[in-house]
């Protein structure tokens, strides 16, 4: 089962699903790193069902939600049916289906395990920066938990600190800094046989 697969099947559980797996406290360091501003547009990358989303519109920011999953955002519309200020649309993170400098942020929360080359994603992400614009990533310290690739179809087992960094730097971004949230993603394998509680970052960097 691919990636995509796997989010089409879990769409209708996911809110109840991350619950589990972070808390709020990962969004409110995501927007304390990047200083949010009402008015601004956001990117939500890997909306789901609008964890971040949800924030932000509370906040007063308009927001672009992507999402490769068509059942997610499906689910999405649905939560948040007669919410102004959210444009939904189905795109890849190699291929954002977003104008060059369009967006004054952009979230990317637990997306960058799942995609197929973190930098190529990267890139994309600077891409609709506006000048001045920030990225933030929330995502997962490097861990060495299979039952994560094998049952919820990560693609990467986290990520070393070093490695965000220097990703954000070669994409053109500047001031990037890489701290830990306080807070773990714990997820627990199917035959609940290994439970796993890694450690989250927030990564920013400024175009």
């Amino acid at each position: 089962m691919s990636s995509k697969s796997y989010f089409e099947e879990v769409a209708g559980q996911w809110d109840q699903m991350s619950k589990e797996f972070f808390s709020d406290a990962v969004r409110e360091k995501a927007f304390e790193v990047a200083g949010i501003e009402k008015g601004k547009v956001a990117a939500d990358l890997g909306a789901g069902t609008g964890f971040i989303t949800e924030g932000l519109i509370s906040a007063g920011l308009q927001v672009i939600a992507v999402d490769q999953s068509e059942q997610m955002l499906e689910v999405m519309k649905q939560k948040f049916s007669g919410v102004e200020g959210i444009d939904y649309r189905m795109g890849d993170a190699e291929a954002l289906p977003l104008d060059d400098q369009s967006v004054d942020y952009v979230f990317a929360n637990m997306y960058l395990h799942h995609v197929e080359e973190p930098i190529t994603a990267i890139r994309e992400m600077v891409r609709i920066l506006k000048p001045g614009g920030k990225v933030v990533i929330t995502d997962l310290d490097e861990h060495n938990h299979e039952f994560l690739r094998t049952e919820q179809h990560d693609r990467w087992l986290g990520f070393k600190h070093e490695d965000i960094r220097n990703w954000l730097e070669a994409a053109g971004l500047s001031d990037v800094t890489v701290e830990c949230v306080g807070e773990n993603c714990c997820a627990e394998s199917s035959c609940a046989c290994e439970t796993a509680a890694i450690n989250i970052f927030a990564a920013r960097g400024v175009k």
